[in-house]
Formats: structure tokens, C-alpha cells, sequence
């Protein structure tokens, strides 16, 4: 890793705290440590936030921020190769992925809140009055306050980056906390934000685990008005009793167990190769991946039979991110082996080399399995897709829309009528069509159910980060 793991409180570097190994994911070695930030690290690093608030930060106009968020994306664009190491060397990724999707992306992030920011208006209405004179009313937009950021370890860059950026578009300051699992990317880009000329206090960084330690004093933290959290939905339901303690506002994107819908009209080609990128994208660690796909009968076992040869030719993809994560996933896939049917995959794969001592899982295809199984219902966030049959139109839409979840799903059709019908029937936040993971930055995202409160992306991002005043003025 290029730089040491640090805090970054109040504008300056910070390495004290209790040490956790950073352990590689591809060998299972320790690489590194990063430090616990202890309750008076957490506690300095809001009182900077809230100081900063008070300071010249609060006079910067919109397109000064917006100035400031084109810097930072220049900045990450000089270091692009230590950003890709970095998130390489913590999540395990492929170099392929991590230069194409996630610092792209959070280079895309500043920039495209830099870009909405200065194009942002207020709106305002002349309003009638019994005297005639008439009065004028307009919204300002003004920050929420201090605002803690929470992201996880699957997309450490690209989800941290798409929280900051519309929070500091909109004249918050943040105190950041990432994955402890993955904070390298983090640590880089509060270099970066300091090259930038960001205020002092206005972006705070902290490292440490959830639970009794930083990630929990933080979002409990009198002193935080707002909470952005991605992540495990039972971590966001712990955070939202928290804050609602003091109704700070929320905005979660949690948990998935993602469907997609095979009719027998879909390019069969085309729905076999998009499905790979849906379910085996960083070995299924995305929160949008596809974990269950229902396939019409009359082309199931052709779909079936071609999906898992393509499983089992994959090649250069990552491991699980942990020991703990792995041993999940593996657990999951004993039981189905189990109950059900393994088309692919299932094991570990074995190398010959030092990645044999890492956390790997092969790309793995299922079939058989009830509805109600833990394979089926649970999220596994691995390599793992589940394949089942459906008949009609009407069972499709039943057997996607069951459970808890309602992230996003995909649906492979040839039938424009159908796809303009299925699509807007799934209680989900996004549904691809002969697709998967195409973005636009401007467009809600966000899930439904216990997917996630809220909507991130564009102008959504922007208005729940700001808070909306009315002035009204009479004439």
C-alpha cells in the first residue's frame, strides 16, 4: 500500500490507536495494520466537523464547491495507479475491475455533483395577496451539519466517494468512516482532499470496526445530524434506532438477494453472458448482483447447461474478501450441496501457488432448491446464483418479488411490450433489461423493503443532503 493507514481529524494525519492486522485477501497474509480510532479520536474528529461548519467553509459559494469538487477528482486522476493498487491490495479485485468500474467511477462521483451543483437553481413563486401587492417566496437550500458517512468493503472508493461528493456539493462537512477490512482508498483520497485545499475539519476520516467501536460512537454521536450508510441491512436497522434517537435524517442502501427474470422470447446468448457479469462480478460481492435467477421452462435446461459451462470457464477473478466471509459462503454452499443440485462450482479452487492460502471460492450454479431454502432466501453476497423454472408471467413476478429484499433486478426479454409491463411490476428500486449495472449518475438509486430507505444519485443525492427553507417576502 502506498500511504500508512491514518485518521485524518481536523486537517491533520493521525496513526494512534490499537492496531488491526490488514490481511491480502488473494494470499491470506498480513499486509499491513490499520489503527482503532479510540471514543476521543471519534469525539475530536466531529468537534472539528461541527467547528468547521462555523468557519470559512460556510461562505463558499456554490461554484466555489463545485471548483473544489473538479479539484478533487483531478487529484485522484494523477494518482489513478495508487488508487488501483490500493483498492486492489484490500478487496482482492482484479486489476481489470478496479481500473475500469471503481476509480473511474469515483472520479465520475466529483464530478458529477460538480457539474449538478453549478446548474442547481432555487425555485420561486409570486404569491397573491388581499392587498394586491402580492408577496415572493423562494426556497434556499442549506446543509444539514456534521454528517456521518459509513461504507463498506465490497466498493471501498466508489461508495465512500458517492457519499462525500454530494455532501460536501451541498455545504456539509463529513466525518468518513470505512471498512476497517478496506480502508486504503479511504486514506488516499483525505490525501487527496488535502492537496485539494479543503477546509480544515470539513472532511474527517476514522478507522475501526461497527460494533463498540468507532463505527458505532460515530453514527450514536450527539454531535452528527445526519447518517449515510451502505451496507448490511441488520447494521442499518441498528443505526436507525440509533438516530432516531435524536431524528437525525438517514439514507441507506442495505442488503439484496437480487432476482433475475429469463423469459423464453430473450436472446439466450445474450442473457447467458449477462448473467455471468450480474452474478460473478468481484466474485458476487456487489450489492446488485444476481443471486436468483427464475428461467421459463422450455429453454431452463439449455439456459441452465450454458450458464454453467460458462461458470466453469471463468477466469481471473477475485477471492472473498475475508476468512470470515469465505467460510459464509462455503457454509451456504455445503448445505445446498446438500438439498439441491450443483451445476458448477461449490468448492475452492486450488492454484499450486501462494493464492492457495487466500480466500477463494469458485463461481458456483444451483438448481433444485425450495424457495424457501437459506440458499434461496438468505443474502450470500458470493459467487452464487440459483437457477428454478417458472411457467407464466404472473409466477415470475411472484416468485422475484418474495422476501424480505428489493434492491434491483434484471429482466432478459425480446418482447418490448413485456419488458415495459414486468419491469415497472418489480418492487425493486432499479430493474435492468437486457442488462445489468448500466448508470446513469443522474437517476434515483436506492432499494425498497429492507433495500434501503431513501434515494441516492443526482438531484436526489443533493436534496437529502440539503435542507429546504422557505423565505417569504412581502411586497
Amino acid at each position: 500500500m502506498s500511504s500508512p493507514v491514518r485518521h485524518y481529524v481536523g486537517g491533520g494525519f493521525d496513526a494512534s490507536g490499537a492496531p488491526i492486522p490488514l490481511v491480502d485477501p488473494v494470499t491470506g497474509r498480513v499486509a499491513g495494520e490499520v489503527p482503532q480510532a479510540s471514543r476521543e479520536v471519534v469525539d475530536r474528529a466531529v468537534r472539528a466537523a461541527r467547528e468547521a461548519l462555523r468557519g470559512t467553509w460556510a461562505v463558499w459559494s456554490p461554484a466555489e464547491r463545485s471548483r473544489l469538487l473538479h479539484r478533487i477528482a483531478d487529484g485522484i486522476e494523477r494518482r489513478f495507479e495508487e488508487f488501483v493498487a490500493a483498492e486492489c491490495a484490500d478487496t482482492g479485485k482484479p486489476r481489470a475491475l478496479a481500473s475500469t468500474v471503481d476509480i473511474p467511477r469515483a472520479v465520475a462521483n466529483f464530478r458529477s455533483y460538480a457539474e449538478l451543483l453549478a446548474g442547481r437553481g432555487e425555485r420561486s413563486w409570486h404569491t397573491a395577496t388581499p392587498d394586491g401587492r402580492g408577496a415572493l417566496n423562494y426556497t434556499v437550500h442549506k446543509p444539514l451539519g456534521v454528517v456521518a458517512v459509513i461504507s463498506p468493503w465490497n466498493l471501498p472508493l466508489l461508495l465512500l466517494s458517492w457519499k462525500v461528493a454530494p455532501a460536501l456539493a451541498t455545504g456539509n462537512t463529513v466525518v468518513a468512516k470505512p471498512s476497517e477490512l478496506t480502508p486504503g482508498t479511504a486514506c488516499l483520497l483525505a490525501e487527496v482532499l488535502a492537496e485539494a485545499e479543503v477546509p480544515p475539519g470539513v472532511f474527517n476520516l476514522v478507522h475501526g470496526p461497527g460494533a463498540d467501536a468507532a463505527g458505532q460512537w460515530l453514527t450514536e454521536h450527539p454531535g452528527v445530524d445526519a447518517v449515510a450508510f451502505t451496507g448490511e441491512s441488520r447494521t442499518g436497522s441498528m443505526i436507525m434506532r440509533a438516530a432516531g434517537e435524536r431524528l437525525a435524517p438517514v439514507s441507506f442502501e442495505l442488503g439484496g438477494k437480487n432476482a433475475g427474470l429469463v423469459f423464453d422470447d430473450a436472446d439466450l446468448e445474450q442473457a447467458v453472458a449477462g448473467t455471468l457479469r450480474s452474478a460473478f462480478t468481484h466474485s458476487g460481492q456487489v450489492c446488485l448482483c444476481t443471486e436468483r435467477l427464475y428461467v421459463q421452462r422450455p429453454v431452463f435446461d439449455a439456459f441452465a447447461a450454458a450458464l454453467a459451462t460458462g461458470a466453469k470457464e471463468l477466469s481471473g477473478y477475485g477471492p472473498m474478501v475475508s476468512a470470515a466471509h469465505r467460510d459464509k459462503v462455503l457454509g451456504h454452499l455445503e448445505r445446498a450441496a446438500t438439498d439441491g443440485d450443483v451445476l458448477a462450482g461449490g468448492g475452492v479452487p486450488r492454484f499450486g501457488d501462494e493464492r492457495d492460502g487466500g480466500f477463494w471460492v469458485e463461481p458456483t450454479v444451483l438448481a433444485g432448491l425450495p424457495e424457501d431454502h437459506p440458499a434461496v432466501r438468505d443474502e450470500i453476497f458470493g459467487p452464487v446464483v440459483h437457477l428454478a423454472p417458472f411457467d407464466t408471467e404472473d409466477e415470475a413476478l411472484a416468485l422475484a418479488n418474495a422476501g424480505p429484499y428489493g434492491l434491483a433486478a434484471t429482466v432478459w426479454t425480446g418482447d418490448v411490450s413485456r419488458a415495459h409491463r414486468v419491469a415497472p411490476a418489480l418492487e425493486v428500486g432499479t430493474a435492468w433489461v437486457n442488462t445489468w449495472n448500466l448508470r446513469d449518475l443522474r437517476t434515483p438509486f436506492g432499494g425498497v423493503k429492507a433495500s434501503g430507505i431513501g434515494r441516492e444519485g443526482g438531484d436526489h443525492s443533493l436534496d437529502f443532503f440539503s435542507e429546504p427553507m422557505n423565505v417569504c417576502v412581502k411586497l
